[in-house]
């Protein structure tokens, strides 16, 4: 196996990304994300099955003898940016990426997790862990009859409960699943309350724990590959703009001070890919750098999504903070990414302790 990570896309990966582009272009523009947005529901039955069981994106992470595709990580990696690109409200970052990887961890012994991932590679269901969106691998996890600022709640089947005893698979029609009002209404936030004697227990709590964090690591990992694709739309969206956009019988791009604003972004953003193939690249090889890389790209990315989208909203002038364009949508995605997983900071803590350099106290 070789040691230096791969960050080239592949053939297969281009189709893959033309695939779920197309579909996302044709069933989720950015008129119909905001007016599912507004009304509360922002998710699209037909889309999601289109996605999951129809291009197969679902079962991406899972082998074949169990029903999935038998893929990878950098597989996964590209969908989630062609998802970021549109913003579109899917959950496939907490279902098929995080929930999943949870009960990959746990092993093909265990005969309901395999039954469970059966399901949701072929996007019958739609598995949620039942953790805060800001829970990151290395932090305490909560065990409480309620968790709240579960993401994506609201379109989960079955719940991945943590809890004292170990992790529980908890249906929908068991749990009481509170709406909260998020930033991102792209990405719906609840309160979920379950009875301690409910659910089907999958394992342990020493395995619960490895597993769980196991699946909040890769989503790290991956969640850099949606901010790369948030940051991607918001500097081409930009430039543009900028190059349509005329003030004093000139395009406005070609002003010294916002092209020197938007060269700079897009070394960012080239910064942002490089990082995010690499923690892709290094889950999908199981390298023995996975905490690095992921923490390196979760640094950086979170900070330049957020930076495009600022950019994207200031340099379309009056527009850009009008509710129809749909740069808000960006910058709310970004906001609300940048302390999903884990924040920059708690990642770069993260970094001082993978090389003995502690941050001040």
């Amino acid at each position: 196996m070789s040691t230096q990570p791969d960050l080239l896309y592949s053939e297969a990966e281009d189709d893959l990304r033309a695939a779920v582009r197309s579909l996302v272009t044709g069933r989720s523009d950015h008129t119909a994300v905001l007016s599912r947005a507004e009304s509360g529901t922002p998710y699209d039955d037909g889309l999601w099955q289109s996605l999951a069981a129809g291009i197969g994106a679902a079962g991406l992470l899972v082998p074949e003898e169990l029903g999935g595709q038998g893929a990878g990580h950098r597989e996964a990696a590209v969908v989630l940016e062609e998802l970021g690109r549109a913003v579109t409200p899917a959950p496939y970052l907490t279902g098929s990426v995080i929930a999943t990887e949870t009960l990959l961890a746990l092993g093909e012994a265990d005969g309901e997790a395999t039954g469970l991932l059966k399901e949701l590679a072929g996007g019958r269901t739609v598995a949620v862990l039942a953790l805060p969106l800001s829970a990151s691998a290395g932090a305490v996890l909560p065990t409480g009859a309620t968790v709240t600022g579960v993401a994506d709640a609201a379109a989960a089947d079955v719940l991945l409960v943590l809890r004292a005893d170990g992790l529980y698979a908890v249906r929908r029609d068991e749990a009481t699943v509170e709406p909260l009002t998020p930033l991102d209404l792209t990405r719906p936030l609840a309160a979920v309350t379950t009875a301690d004697d409910s659910g089907t227990r999958l394992a342990d709590a020493d395995r619960a724990r490895a597993a769980v964090r196991r699946g909040l690591l890769a989503g790290a990992g991956l969640l850099a590959s949606e901010q790369l694709g948030v940051a991607e739309w918001c500097l081409e969206e930009t430039v543009r703009y900028t190059r349509d956009r005329y003030q004093f019988n000139r395009p406005v791009g070609s002003f010294q001070a916002l092209k020197h604003r938007m060269a700079q972004l897009w070394l960012d953003v080239a910064g942002a890919r490089a990082a995010a193939r690499n923690a892709a690249d290094a889950l999908a090889t199981g390298s023995a750098e996975v905490p690095l890389a992921v923490s390196v790209a979760q640094a950086h990315c979170s900070r330049v999504a957020v930076r495009a989208a600022e950019e994207c909203v200031q340099l379309h002038g009056g527009i850009g903070m009008t509710w129809e364009h749909p740069a808000h949508l960006y910058l709310k995605r970004a906001k609300a990414d940048e302390i999903a997983l884990g924040t920059p900071g708690r990642h770069k803590e993260v970094l001082a302790e993978l090389v003995s350099l502690p941050g001040p106290l």
